[in-house]
């Protein structure tokens, strides 16, 4: 399925699901160092994202999608399901409303797949 966004827009680079607390769930087109690197920066990210969006009286103060452009290409973390996200890395010649329509479609079709339910503590007997 991450193969299929990828495929379907091009310039697309790595593609990564991630659960809330940064762990790398899955990956395309990138190997297992730089999807968990990138997993956990964006859990910093979408931590930001959401003190962000308690500024805004009316929203719910949850992040649903921020794009970061940077010499080189574009960023994208989507919200993807309950605690996961979906990060997308691509060349700076990605058609952008491509891609934000790509990801939309794929977490609409599998989002309720691409969830991470919180950890239960464990405590020591």
């Amino acid at each position: 399925m991450l193969e299929g966004l990828a495929s379907s827009v091009p310039h697309t680079r790595d593609v990564v699901v991630l659960s809330s607390d940064g762990l790398c769930m899955a990956q395309y087109g990138t190997d297992e160092d730089t999807a968990d690197r990138l997993a956990a920066a964006c859990a910093g990210l979408q931590s930001l994202s959401a003190a962000i969006a308690t500024e805004f009286p009316h929203g719910d103060g949850r992040m649903k999608l921020v794009v970061i452009e940077v010499n080189g290409g574009f960023f994208y973390l989507m919200a993807a399901g309950a605690g996961a996200y979906l990060a997308v890395l691509a060349d700076g010649d990605v058609d952008a409303g491509l891609m934000g329509q790509g990801m939309r479609d794929l977490v609409a079709r599998i989002g309720q797949h691409l969830t991470s339910p919180p950890r239960a503590d464990r405590q020591a007997p």
